[in-house]
């Protein structure tokens, strides 16, 4: 049961996604504790504050994971929890503010108003029991219908991203499955000729070995040249995957970023890579960019990658919010698969706060040989 309960505080309170932002809403609590600022709370007060303190914060961080019809029960709570309130403590306009913003939660917008405007009803229909009137009701309705419209359009924008994201995963997923089609055909077709005649010859090449010793070299010889010929034919047949790698990959980048209405500026500059090399850049740029999708929030992306001392570096940095966890940057599977395929080729992976997060990646050209 303990190891449950640590377990429960040590897991997100609030999706990934959204990054710090509840958190700091969580202080608009604190309206509640204004009276006491020129009153002192009475025994009683207290343990009603305390009372609702333990059942209020897990109530307002578990709407986080709840939607449409599930986060009605929890949005009824803290609408009652503002009633109780209200005739003690002017300061209990903010559980109707918290409830405007927990409106967001359903999903068809027309909800999301209507329940905006239901709570804002409510808070008027309780004004008159309200020692403080203007100091309850003025919050409520100058900070809880701007706040609560706010949080409907933050939370459509938020669902448009995961969407884009997931069609983007989907459409990269039909691709790669493409490619692998192709690339089976297209050995298919090449290596099945030819293999059956390299086997043909060198049967025959066999058979000459004794009875025309000349005639099996040129069989030899042809067997060689057939077999040459073959692997050329193999390695344009694969080119096919070079053709969608970093240049791909960036265009791809524009597009999902221009989707999200986040701004694009690159500077890339018109290199040959290896292909390993320019594997790991492009599986670097996509994870940079979906982490700049899902979790920055940011208004800007820059992309840059240039030749320096035999190094390519590529540079990728966002004016967003950085997923950090005691001061330090959250490592997730893909920063760490992305270090792991950088290390794999003796090049280096930075990461620093800099008004958002900034990527800095340098491969040798000499590494990927």
């Amino acid at each position: 049961m303990g190891q449950n309960v640590v377990n429960a505080l040590r897991a997100p309170w609030v999706p990934p996604a959204m990054g710090k932002g509840p958190y700091l809403w969580a202080w608009s609590f604190l309206f509640i504790l204004w009276k006491y600022v020129y009153i002192a709370p009475s025994p009683a007060e207290v343990a009603w504050l305390v009372l609702t303190v333990l059942v209020f914060f897990p109530v307002y961080f578990l709407s986080f994971w709840r939607s449409n019809l599930r986060v009605v029960p929890l949005l009824l709570f803290v609408v009652l929890l503002g009633v109780l309130w209200a005739p003690y403590n002017s300061g209990a306009s903010t559980f109707f503010i918290f409830g405007c913003a927990m409106c967001s939660r359903f999903e068809r917008r027309g909800y999301s108003y209507l329940g905006i405007a239901l709570v804002l009803l409510c808070a008027c229909v309780i004004t008159p029991y309200v020692t403080l009137k203007i100091n309850f009701l003025a919050p409520a309705l100058i900070v809880g219908g701007p706040v609560g419209f706010a949080s409907v359009i933050e939370e459509n924008m938020r669902r448009s991203r995961d969407q884009l994201l997931r069609k983007q995963e989907e459409v990269a997923h039909l691709a790669r499955i493409a490619e692998r089609e192709r690339i089976s055909r297209d050995l298919h077709d090449l290596l099945g000729h030819t293999l059956s005649m390299i086997t043909l010859k060198a049967e025959l090449a066999g058979k000459l070995l004794e009875r025309d010793p000349a005639a099996c070299r040129d069989e030899i010889r042809d067997i060689e040249q057939t077999a040459r010929k073959a692997l050329g034919e193999v390695r344009s047949a694969v080119t096919g995957i070079r053709q969608t790698g970093f240049a791909h990959e960036l265009a791809t980048a524009r597009a999902s970023l221009a989707a999200a209405r986040v701004g694009f500026t690159e500077q890339v500059q018109p290199c040959v890579l290896p292909a390993a090399l320019e594997n790991v850049l492009s599986l670097a740029l996509r994870e940079a960019v979906t982490n700049i999708l899902r979790h920055a929030g940011a208004s800007h992306c820059e992309v840059s990658m240039t030749l320096e001392s035999g190094m390519v570096l590529l540079r990728v940095r966002d004016n967003g919010q950085a997923l950090e966890r005691g001061g330090a940057i959250v490592h997730g599977s893909g920063l760490r698969g992305m270090k792991e395929r950088v290390a794999a080729l003796d090049g280096r992976l930075a990461l620093r706060v800099d008004r958002g997060l900034a990527l800095e990646l340098s491969l040798p050209m000499g590494g990927a040989a």
